[in-house]
């Protein structure tokens, strides 16, 4: 009887684990990739489908060849997407990779099935030097040339250097930060705030691929820098200034 038992339970725990494994699928992720690899599998692969989600602005800028813009803060995000095909590649990029990241997320969640997000975005993809587009908006100047640059920074004072964006969340986080700084050392310290955007050519002559980012000088010479947020009790436990 006790064998008999011992079989019955034996052969409903196998049902039930027969019953349990249909559900053991590996769940869809979101594919994180270099601006190389982004760069080749647009190459190899025709049906990828290739979405700055950028404002109209930044896209104009520059942008991937053939790429689709599609605003993620628009109100109409969502509605674009479904124009997609759910079932074909989609790779999708912003300026950073915040916003590209947060999108590819809205896409799993709407039944995409292969998903790539470019790491770091376009900063990458032009600190890499690989090829843009322009939109048919005219740049509104070249922005700042090195040379420029390096006289702003000269002098015997302190110089923080804040490389920000509008769009960038940390940035606009420890503006009044800097500011309130800036404020309290202004007998040996000047802020210069420079807007990524608008000085691409500078971002990639310094191989800046991140913001924010601080550089301080003094008396001319790079003498500390930081990449992303960083508090004021640091800066200035780090700099000494």
């Amino acid at each position: 009887m006790k064998k008999i038992l011992l079989i019955g339970l034996m052969a409903a725990t196998m049902h039930l684990v027969a019953c349990q494994s249909p559900a053991q699928h590996s769940e869809t992720t979101i594919q994180n990739i270099s601006a190389a690899e982004v760069n080749n599998k647009l190459s190899t692969n025709a049906q990828t489908q290739l979405i700055d989600v950028r404002t109209p602005e930044e896209f104009a800028g520059g942008h991937l060849k053939n790429a689709l813009n599609f605003n993620y803060n628009a109100t109409d995000f969502e509605e674009q997407l479904t124009k997609l095909d759910k079932n074909k590649p989609v790779l999708v990029y912003c300026q950073s990779g915040g916003r590209s990241s947060r999108a590819a997320n809205k896409m799993l969640e709407m039944g995409f099935i292969n998903v790539y997000n470019m790491d770091g975005g376009i900063m990458k993809w032009n600190n890499a030097s690989l090829p843009i587009e322009k939109g048919a908006a005219p740049t509104a100047s070249k922005g700042i040339t090195l040379a420029e640059f390096n006289k702003m920074v000269a002098g015997n004072n302190y110089v923080l250097v804040d490389f920000n964006a509008k769009w960038c969340g940390p940035c606009k986080k420890m503006l009044p930060v800097l500011d309130a700084l800036a404020e309290k050392k202004k007998d040996k310290m000047s802020l210069i705030k420079i807007d990524a955007d608008e000085n691409k050519e500078l971002m990639m002559q310094k191989n800046i691929s991140e913001i924010p980012y601080l550089e301080l000088y003094n008396n001319g010479n790079l003498i500390w820098k930081h990449s992303g947020f960083i508090d004021e009790y640091q800066l200035l436990k780090e700099t000494g200034i």
